[in-house]
């Protein structure tokens, strides 16, 4: 025989072996057949190796002269060292990396997808209908997201605060609010929706969507979570935006007057150790300012000794001035901050007519 024959032989051979085995697993009872499962899958691989392998004339010989070749291969199989379980780990991990690369993907995407605020029939009108439709499904991915961390994050009467933190660092804090200004806005009646939300969602501009239906399409953005934590949701966001907004020039024209004011109306020196005038710097300037709007702060009090630092025994941060200070002087101008003044867009001469804004069904 040529060696080509005698391999021949010898997958004709397990290949009988294997039919024998098969028509008896198929005979046994679900549980035995799930034990024999692993068996099974490997007596199939040995032969597919034989079909693109062939052994020497020695070799193939050696396995033909036993009545279950393949049953043998099998056993020495079993009690071989190898990295099989290493190799199915790696592909467990190889697709979970993938899927979160994946995902990672997807939110970077979302997260980035322009806000488009203006209805379909203007988006057509203005050539901007594969904008609409991106957008418009960012938007509802991000309802549903907003739905999920609420059901996520609600634990013993409260929601945790890392809810609204979540979803706006997935789609970004303008499509967040616009979702639940739209949310709002359609839920205007609903008593559990705070009067402080409801007046906020009026100035956000929710332009009125229909389809050819007569429906509107805007019930889509429309969170269905609970109307109570859907309130909760939007304060931490609408909190959240806040922190997140730099000081005006106003705001800390403002701040400095009124810790001037305070510095001002003690008859004696108020801090702990009675040598210095103090006054609380707002916790609010304070979590929003960074520190050059602080210095500019600082330089309007018309104070030399003028001191910002905190206080061991009391929370918060502090202005303090020597007793000796001139307290009847007035503040100091603003310094005009000529990087803001740089970073102010033109504003464009040819604005696109926005359609009617839609209000709120009384």
């Amino acid at each position: 025989m040529t060696n080509e024959e005698l391999n021949t032989a010898l997958y004709q051979k397990m290949f009988a072996e294997q039919e024998t085995y098969r028509k008896w697993l198929l005979e046994q009872p679900p549980e035995e057949i799930l034990k024999h499962t692993y068996e099974y899958t490997v007596r199939e691989d040995i032969l597919l190796s034989l079909e693109y392998h062939d052994l020497t004339d020695a070799q193939a010989n050696a396995l033909m002269k036993s009545p279950s070749p393949l049953g043998d291969v099998f056993h020495e199989f079993e009690q071989t060292e190898t990295g099989y379980m290493d190799t199915v780990f790696d592909s467990m991990v190889c697709r979970a990396d993938a899927v979160i690369q994946a995902e990672a993907e997807q939110r970077r995407i979302l997260r980035e997808t322009p806000l488009y605020i203006y209805p379909a029939d203007h988006a057509r009108e203005h050539g901007e209908l594969e904008q609409y439709r991106t957008s418009r499904k960012a938007n509802i991915a991000c309802r549903e997201a907003i739905e999920a961390a609420i059901s996520e994050h609600y634990h013993d009467n409260r929601l945790g605060k890392e809810a609204a933190m979540e979803v706006i660092g997935a789609f970004g804090m303008d499509r967040t609010l616009h979702v639940l200004a739209a949310t709002v806005r359609h839920m205007d009646w609903d008593g559990r929706i705070s009067r402080s939300n409801k007046e906020w969602a009026r100035t956000v501009p929710i332009f009125e969507d229909m389809d050819a239906w007569g429906n509107d399409r805007n019930t889509e953005l429309v969170v269905n979570s609970h109307p109570g934590l859907t309130d909760l949701f939007l304060s931490e966001a609408r909190k959240e935006q806040h922190l997140r907004t730099p000081l005006s020039d106003e705001e800390i024209k403002a701040e400095a007057a009124r810790l001037l004011s305070e510095l001002q109306k003690p008859q004696e020196p108020n801090s702990p150790n009675k040598t210095h005038y103090m006054a609380q710097i707002s916790p609010d300037v304070l979590a929003r300012g960074n520190s050059k709007d602080m210095d500019r702060l600082m330089t309007m009090l018309p104070f030399r000794s003028t001191t910002f630092s905190g206080l061991n025994d009391r929370k918060g941060q502090f202005v303090l001035i020597s007793k000796e200070e001139n307290r009847d002087q007035p503040l100091k101008r603003l310094r005009r901050s000529v990087k803001k003044d740089l970073q102010k867009a033109p504003v464009s001469a040819a604005k696109k007519s926005a359609p009617k804004r839609r209000e709120p069904e009384r």
